[in-house]
């Protein structure tokens, strides 16, 4: 069941985008209690994904095995987040773009037509009275 389950997210990575070959897995010693167990087993699982320079660590679980899959599922959570941030973005700019270009609407027309009104008034109240220089 376990190596399915890893052959299964392997296909997930790949659907992403993301070769498992260049995935370097790294298995190192656990922290934390445990005792001996932990400082004498590699259990504790590193995954680092070289072009994008993603990496997790996974080591909440006792057998090796169940990290593999632990970190593997954190790293494909991991890709997906920074892929919605992106799209968000992207749709953000276009959206930023599109009321940039859009022609204001009447009221709001009528608005700046009535403060420039408005701000010529204070300034003609400005001007100099004849016979004052």
């Amino acid at each position: 069941m376990s190596q399915e389950h890893l052959q299964q997210l392997d296909e997930r990575l790949k659907d992403l985008g993301f070769a498992p070959e260049d995935i370097t897995e790294r298995f190192i010693r656990a922290g934390g209690p445990g005792g001996q167990h932990v400082n004498k087993t590699s259990t504790a699982v590193q995954l680092r994904h070289e072009p994008s320079g993603l990496e997790v660590r996974a080591e909440s679980e006792r057998s090796q095995l169940r990290n593999r899959i632990v970190a593997r599922e954190l790293l494909i959570e991991k890709i997906e987040g920074a892929k919605r941030r992106e799209a968000a973005e992207r749709r953000g700019a276009q959206e930023k773009r599109r009321r940039q270009l859009r022609r204001p609407s009447r009221a709001a027309r009528k608005r700046n037509v009535e403060k420039k009104r408005n701000r010529g008034g204070v300034k003609r109240l400005r001007r100099r009275v004849r016979g004052e220089e």
